[in-house]
């Protein structure tokens, strides 16, 4: 009897998806536009007859055009699920609840309170994760391969199983995980059911050895001893796409844009050019960017003589604005910025420049105009700036590192790592790297780059899909 199932052999399952639709209201078309990322370097290494489906939400109204007017990338499924239910499940609890325990943000004498309307923003994420699971069903040949993508999705490779018990199916948690007193916060039986949804997967994979021992021990502590028999655990360090940067950095409109910073950052009183220090990050709660910028005063304050020699290039790109709480953040960037700026700032010296709005070629040149990197985040999965600075930089750069980030475990001997929440601390870092004698400043570099990109994405996927299919 011929098999009922899809002809995939391989599928990926994510959030996002690698193209989003833009619909033109006066003239009534679509217009296509493909993202980039790890994910989307994975699947062109795959051989193309494999038949690799790639199953993605619709996000916005250009996405769900799209579907209903059958319109559609090859290799590419887009679920319309409908609005509210996706606004529930993504802002209520992927976003507003899942990433706030695994980057411990919650201000607890106020939140989190687990209330109806939680458990009523809960059955909706139970109903988006089921679509995935349904729709990957669908397609998936005979023991396909199927990779699932972070904590939007993590009921749907038990979801999954259930459905499709001769399915290879992996989960790969792209966040931090919480330790056991932290995750515990969430109700008893909500922790379980998003623990055994990503047990469902034949291999549960993490960033790091860190983030793999604290998903293990919530596993015990929450399920038992013996809930972790049936799912292997996995660690691939996600690095940065070398290549891709290195020419992307070097194309024309990129040296425009350092011309213009260069003329932002201006000379020292001595006609010397300004030290810089970059950041490049999206106003992310986790991404401590305030703390940041209080300690660059502080380094100002305690060190007057860098006064008018350095620069705080701070990029602070838009994230998550449909929350009040990620809109007050960037205000906040904003204020502490302009205080700085008014409080030290001369006719000749901006303190901080400070940009808001996304530009992936800007940010490419202050990479490269880069002396010191800031990537102080209060905890991070990885954190993939802290690897492409040292990559891209034209003359070698220090990084400031944060122990939380997760690229702490490959880059921390080489950084001069900070406590997060220590602002005099990470003042004195910033000294400390600005200071750094060239040659040490080069050899570090340099072997920031190797650990940077001992894992490029193509591999890192495909790591993962040979460990699945090893394992069956």
């Amino acid at each position: 009897m011929a098999s009922t199932h899809g002809a995939a052999h391989v599928l990926v399952a994510s959030n996002r998806g690698p193209v989003t639709y833009t619909l033109d209201e006066e003239t009534d078309t679509l217009s296509a536009k493909r993202g980039g990322g790890g994910l989307v370097s994975g699947l062109s290494a795959i051989d193309p007859s494999s038949g690799a489906v790639w199953v993605c939400s619709a996000l916005g109204d250009g996405d769900r055009e799209a579907v209903r007017r059958g319109v559609a990338e090859p290799g590419v499924r887009m679920l319309d699920i409908p609005a509210d239910v996706h606004h529930d499940a993504y802002n209520g609890v992927a976003n507003s609840t899942l990433w706030f325990v695994h980057h411990m943000l919650y201000q607890t004498p106020l939140e989190p309170a687990f209330d109806a309307e939680f458990r009523r923003q809960w059955a909706a994420y139970e109903t988006y994760n089921r679509a995935f699971a349904e729709a990957l069903a669908d397609e998936a040949a005979d023991g396909a391969a199927v990779l699932v993508q972070d904590y939007h999705l993590v009921l749907v490779p038990r979801m999954l199983r259930d459905l499709r018990p001769d399915l290879r199916i992996g989960h790969f948690s792209h966040t931090p995980w919480a330790p056991v007193d932290y995750f515990r916060m969430l109700p008893d039986d909500i922790a379980a059911q998003v623990l055994d949804g990503i047990l469902g997967a034949d291999r549960a994979a993490f960033l790091t050895q860190r983030w793999a021992d604290a998903f293990t021990a919530c596993c015990r502590a929450v399920l038992g001893p013996e809930s972790l028999s049936g799912t292997r655990i996995g660690v691939h360090g996600l690095g940065a796409d070398a290549d891709f940067l290195r020419s992307r950095a070097h194309q024309a409109d990129v040296d425009d844009r350092i011309a213009l910073l260069r003329e932002q950052i201006g000379t020292a009183p001595e006609g010397t050019p300004r030290r810089t220090i970059v950041r490049v990050d999206r106003t992310e709660l986790s991404k401590n960017i305030v703390r940041g910028l209080h300690a660059y005063r502080q380094l100002l304050d305690d060190r007057p003589a860098w006064r008018e020699r350095v620069v705080h290039i701070a990029f602070a790109y838009p994230s998550r604005q449909d929350l009040t709480v990620y809109r007050d953040y960037m205000a906040e960037v904003e204020r502490v910025a302009d205080d700085i700026n008014e409080r030290y700032g001369t006719p000749d010296w901006t303190p901080v420049v400070l940009h808001l709005k996304d530009d992936f070629a800007r940010s490419l040149a202050a990479y490269r105009l880069a002396d010191v990197a800031l990537v102080n985040p209060i905890r991070d999965g990885m954190n993939l700036v802290a690897k492409e600075v040292p990559v891209v930089s034209d003359e070698g750069c220090v990084l400031v590192l944060s122990r939380e980030a997760g690229a702490f475990e490959e880059l921390g001997d080489d950084s001069v790592v900070v406590n997060p929440y220590d602002v005099v601390g990470t003042a004195a870092a910033l000294h400390e790297a600005l200071s750094l004698p060239a040659d040490e400043r080069a050899e570090r570099g340099k072997r920031l780059v190797a650990a940077a990109t001992a894992l490029p994405p193509t591999q890192w996927f495909l790591d993962q899909l040979r460990a699945l299919e090893d394992g069956r």
